[in-house]
């Protein structure tokens, strides 16, 4: 259960290495796997050999990454070219890139040991796959980004990899217990990921402590710290948007409870009615990028794919051309319009999602990453909070377009403020 950071430090200092390390994962894997079942493919030889390669780079003293010998998983949407890429469907099934994605080879060149592949939801929408909630197996992880989510929640893996198209990094992150960031649209090149909706996708990542994220996000996107030192608390934003309805009581009365617990620091903000427009917004996007993107396999392999995603690429494939457009051009009013809100404050809280983990038979309702993701900005989940049930309950902080660094900043404030004495 070692965090990344920690892991790190004490490879430095020659305490253990690479390969023990990843003998220690792999041991929790089989320990766990059969219950959780967060892995598409695992081939254990494979990550014993890039980690002894690892410590004899160490050993033979030559330039080490910030990532050297940690363990990461990869959602299986997201090419490796020494695994499968499957992209969570059976009409993938067996298929075998040429080459790693961007994401995969800056891990690579940091020195990470590509663990394996994580399970994702069917071509990353909403249909769920196999994986089960490492805190209760009669509840969902969360989707898209599933496997990565509850690898990193059961200890089998430091770090992850996933991706988010509505809210499919923070919602999995939040009932997983998990840390999960989502930067700014763009960020992190998407170059070998499964394009489903290329005006929303977003590369993000899963860790089990902040700095574990702020490592990942220096790495594959840029995000230096900002420079540490005295500074006033941020503004604060209590923002329950038009989703609100859609979380439980017990979401809502702990969220209010959160914002008013920070005082002065947080006050709360309405937006505009207007503002309720963006989820069908989104909808209307991504689901004419997906038809488009998935043509391929609507037209050779549509009895293949699941009832809820037949149903998608059918909705996506009736949107007219002047309702996709008109959806772009709102999409970017509505941006300008959130923008303006860091005018006045540094970060908005809302919640990750609509409660705790539901049970099997969905992904969750993503209605709390929508505005978000639509807007392109950065939005981090941290797990501050349980539900009456015991089950971790998300809370989700949002940030400026490009002000990733600073989320992160803030996130570490609020860390620290809710866990005082």
């Amino acid at each position: 259960m070692l965090t990344a950071t920690g892991a790190a430090l004490v490879m430095a200092t020659g305490e253990t290495s690479s390969e023990q390390l990843v003998e220690a994962c792999l041991a929790r894997i089989r320990e766990r796997e059969p219950a959780v079942q967060a892995w598409q493919f695992l081939d254990e030889a494979h990550a014993l050999t890039q980690a002894r390669e690892r410590d004899r780079e160490r050993f033979g003293r030559r330039a080490i990454g910030p990532l050297h010998g940690l363990p990461v998983g990869v959602k299986d949407i997201i090419d490796t070219a020494d695994m499968p890429t499957e992209n969570g469907s059976v009409l993938h099934a067996g298929r075998r890139p040429d080459k790693d994605a961007a994401v995969v080879a800056s891990l690579r060149v940091a020195g990470a040991v590509i663990l394996g592949k994580t399970v994702s939801t069917e071509f990353a929408a909403y249909a769920a796959g196999k994986t089960r909630n490492p805190h209760d197996p009669t509840r969902t992880p969360g989707g898209s980004s599933s496997g990565s989510a509850a690898a990193v929640a059961a200890g089998m893996v430091p770090l992850a990899i996933g991706t988010q198209t509505n809210a499919s990094v923070v919602r999995p992150a939040a009932y997983c217990g998990v840390h999960g960031f989502k930067p700014s649209h763009g960020r992190i090149s998407r170059d070998g990921v499964l394009t489903l909706s290329p005006t929303l996708d977003t590369v993000g990542m899963f860790a089990r402590s902040l700095d574990d994220i702020a490592l990942l996000a220096r790495v594959l996107a840029d995000v230096e710290p900002v420079a540490a030192g005295p500074r006033t608390p941020p503004r604060l934003a209590f923002v329950k948007t038009a989703a609100w309805e859609r979380a439980d009581l017990p979401t809502r009365a702990a969220l209010a409870a959160l914002s008013a617990a920070l005082g002065t620091d947080c006050e709360e903000v309405d937006l505009p009615e207007a503002h309720a427009e963006a989820w069908d917004c989104h909808r209307t996007i991504m689901e004419a990028e997906m038809a488009v993107h998935l043509e391929q396999e609507w037209a050779h392999g549509r009895d293949g794919l699941s009832a809820s995603l037949r149903e998608q690429l059918g909705r996506g494939r009736d949107v007219p051309a002047s309702a996709y457009q008109r959806a772009l051009k709102r999409r970017t009013q509505l941006a300008d319009s959130v923008a303006e809100l860091f005018t006045r404050f540094d970060a908005i809280l809302t919640p990750a999602t609509t409660g705790t983990a539901p049970p099997l038979d969905t992904t969750g309702d993503p209605a709390f990453g929508t505005l978000w993701t639509l807007c392109g900005l950065p939005a981090i989940s941290l797990p501050l909070r349980h539900g009456p049930d015991g089950l971790p309950l998300g809370v989700q902080l949002v940030g400026a377009h490009s002000g990733d660094a600073r989320l992160l900043q803030h996130a570490r404030w609020l860390e620290h403020r809710l866990r005082a004495p």
